[in-house]
C-alpha cells in the first residue's frame, strides 16, 4: 500500500489524540487508524464504520445506465480528487448498497458482552429491550498468543489447515444462528431478527456481517490475551463467500477479506450476470434465499437502474487486504462477471496507492466447487503473513482464467483519477514506495510516454501499462511493445490490440483516448510465458 498515506494517517491520529487529551469542554470524536510495523502497514480502522459521520443524501432518481457506475463520482455529480475523499465516498457507496442491495446493517447495539477462550467465543446482545445470544468455536495454532484469527463462515472457506499452519487461529462461525436460511422474507429468523424484528427488510448476508462485527466487539473487550482484535480476517465459500464479501465490505476492522466462488449476490457485477451464459439469474439468487435485502426485488429484471454495482462493494474493502478466489469451470458462479468486479475495484486500490493489496485468482485446474486448491495455498499464506501477522510484503496478483476473462473496458466509461495525498497537495513520487506507478523519466515534453509494470509468476504474468501525456493534451494514443520470446497475451482490458505475441500495438478505446497534459491513463493485459523486459513506446494522435 501507499506507505506515505499510512504514515500521514498515523500522524493525524496522534494529533487527534492530543487534541482529545487537551479538550476541556464538548465532545471530541476520534477515529484512530491502527498501525503495524512500517514494513507491513495495513490500513484498518479502529471502528466498524469510520465514515458514519459523513453526510449522505441518496439519489432522487435512478436513471438506467448499462455501464458500471463510476466509483469515484459522488452522488452530487462531482468526482473525488484526494485519497482523503475516499472515506466519505465509501460512505455514499455503503449507504446505497444498504438501501438498494443488502438492506441496512445496524450499528453496534446498546450492549454487546461475551467471553473469549482458547476454544470458544460467546456473544450476548441487547437492544431496545430485546436480547439474543450466539457462539463461535475457536481453534488455535501452535505457539504463544495472542493470535490473529480468520473467521470461517459455515465451515466452508479457505483451507483451515493452511490458515493455522501460517500462524492464525480459526473462528468457526455459524451464520445460520444469526440469519437462518429457508425462511420467508416476512418471517426471518435468527439472532439478528430477534433483535430487529422478523419482518426486517435487511437480507441475511447483512445479518451475517452484523454477527461477525459483534464477534469482533467481544474480542476487543476481552483484553486481547487470546485473539488480536486488530488482526481479523474472514473467508467463506459459495453462499458463505457472499457472506464473507459482505463482512469485509461493511466492517473496516477486517484486515483481510477472502471470498471464494461467491457467485450471483457475491462478487460478480449485477449488470454482467444477465449476459453471462449459464450464470445464476438475479431473480434466482434473490428468491433462492433471503440473502439480499427486500428492496433488491426491484432490480432483478433490470440491474441497469441500480446506482451501484458489485465492483463498488468490492472497492469498499480498499485499501485493506483482499484475496478473491473464483471458479471458472462452473458457469453458475459467473466468474467472468466476478473478474470484471475485481478489475473495477482494483482501479480504486490503485488510485489509493494500494494496488498491491488486492489479489484475484481464477486460474485453477480443478473445477470441484469449494475444493481445497493447491494454486491458492501460497497466496493464502502470503496474505495471512502480510495482513494478519504483519510480517510479509508480498504484492497482490491477478490470475484470470482464460475460460472466463472479463474485460473492464466493455463496462466502464470513466477513467481512474490520480488522487492527491491531500486536497491541495498532489503527491510526489516516492522512489521507496513500491506501489507508486513507475515514473516517466524524464516527463514527456510533448506527445506521450508509456511505462510498464509486470507481476510475474511461474508460467504467466500480468502487465499494467501507464500512458502519460506530455505538455499538451492528446486525443488518442498508440503503444507499441515487443513481447519476450514465447510470451502470449491471453486477455486484456482498456485497450485494443493488434496481436497476441511478438510485436504488438495497443490503441485506446473510446473512453480513455483523451488525456490531459501531464495526466495518465492505464491499460493492462495477462499472458503466458515471461513478461519481463518489455520496453513500450507511445505515439499520440
Amino acid at each position: 500500500m501507499n506507505t506515505r498515506w499510512a504514515r500521514s494517517t498515523i500522524r493525524s491520529a496522534l494529533v487527534l489524540l492530543a487534541v482529545a487529551a487537551l479538550a476541556i469542554a464538548g465532545v471530541v470524536t476520534v477515529v484512530v487508524a491502527r498501525t503495524a510495523p512500517a514494513a507491513a502497514d495495513v490500513s484498518i480502522a479502529a471502528v466498524e464504520d469510520d465514515g458514519a459521520n459523513c453526510p449522505v443524501t441518496l439519489p432522487g432518481s435512478l436513471p438506467a445506465n448499462s455501464r458500471l457506475p463510476d466509483p469515484f463520482k459522488k452522488i452530487d455529480g462531482s468526482r473525488i480528487t484526494s485519497k482523503a475523499d475516499w472515506r466519505c465516498r465509501r460512505a455514499e457507496i455503503k449507504r446505497m448498497e444498504e438501501r438498494y442491495v443488502y438492506g441496512e446493517k445496524p450499528a453496534k447495539p446498546a450492549s454487546v458482552t461475551g467471553t473469549v477462550s482458547s476454544t470458544n467465543i460467546t456473544v450476548n446482545v441487547s437492544q431496545n429491550g430485546r436480547s439474543a445470544s450466539f457462539s463461535a468455536g475457536v481453534q488455535l495454532p501452535t505457539g504463544t498468543g495472542p493470535f490473529p484469527a480468520v473467521v470461517v463462515l459455515g465451515g466452508f472457506g479457505a483451507d483451515t489447515a493452511t490458515i493455522r499452519s501460517a500462524g492464525a487461529a480459526v473462528i468457526n462461525y455459524d451464520p445460520l444462528a444469526v440469519g437462518r436460511e429457508g425462511t420467508p422474507r416476512n418471517n426471518k429468523q435468527g439472532a439478528f431478527y430477534t433483535i430487529y424484528g422478523n419482518t426486517s427488510t435487511t437480507g441475511i448476508l447483512a445479518a451475517w456481517a452484523w454477527g461477525v462485527s459483534r464477534i469482533i466487539d467481544v474480542i476487543e473487550s476481552s483484553g486481547g490475551s487470546v485473539l488480536k482484535a486488530d488482526s481479523v480476517g474472514v473467508t467463506g465459500c459459495s453462499r458463505y463467500g457472499k457472506g464473507a464479501l459482505a463482512v469485509g465490505a461493511f466492517d473496516q476492522r477486517i484486515a483481510l477479506t477472502m471470498p471464494i466462488e461467491s457467485g450471483s449476490a457475491g462478487a460478480p457485477i449485477f449488470r454482467g450476470i444477465p449476459g453471462e451464459s449459464g450464470a445464476q439469474p438475479l431473480s434466482s439468487a434473490y428468491s433462492e434465499q433471503p440473502w439480499l435485502g427486500d428492496a433488491f426485488s426491484s432490480f432483478t429484471g433490470n440491474p441497469n437502474t441500480l446506482p451501484v454495482d458489485q465492483h463498488e462493494t468490492v472497492a469498499m474493502i480498499a485499501p485493506r487486504g483482499l484475496f478473491i478466489m473464483e471458479n471458472p469451470h462452473i458457469d453458475w458462479l459467473a466468474a467472468r462477471s466476478g473478474s470484471v468486479a475485481a478489475l473495477g475495484a482494483a482501479e480504486v486500490y490503485k488510485a489509493l496507492g494500494a494496488g498491491g493489496n488486492i489479489t484475484y485468482w481464477s486460474d485453477i485446474s480443478d473445477g470441484t466447487h469449494c475444493a481445497t486448491r493447491s494454486e491458492w495455498r501460497t497466496p493464502l499464506q502470503q496474505n495471512i503473513q502480510k495482513y494478519l501477522l504483519r510480517t510479509g510484503s508480498s504484492t497482490g496478483v491477478f490470475r484470470i482464467s482464460s475460460r472466463k476473462p472479463g474485460n473492464l473496458a466493455e463496462w466502464r466509461d470513466w477513467t481512474t483519477p490520480t488522487l492527491s495525498d491531500s486536497p491541495s497537495d498532489p503527491p510526489p513520487d516516492d522512489p521507496e514506495d513500491p506501489d507508486d506507478p513507475p515514473p516517466t523519466d524524464p516527463p514527456p515534453t510533448g506527445g506521450c510516454a508509456a511505462t510498464v509494470s509486470v507481476n510475474q509468476w511461474t508460467g504467466g504474468f500480468t502487465a499494467t501499462v501507464r500512458v502519460t501525456a506530455g505538455s499538451s493534451a492528446i486525443t488518442g494514443w498508440t503503444v507499441s511493445a515487443t513481447l519476450p520470446s514465447g510470451a502470449t497475451i491471453t486477455s486484456g482490458w482498456n485497450a485494443n490490440r493488434s496481436g497476441n505475441s511478438g510485436a504488438v500495438q495497443f490503441t485506446n478505446v473510446g473512453f480513455n483516448g483523451a488525456v490531459g497534459a501531464g495526466q495518465s491513463v492505464e491499460f493492462g493485459f495477462q499472458g503466458t510465458g515471461t513478461g519481463t523486459g518489455m520496453t513500450p513506446s507511445c505515439a499520440a494522435s
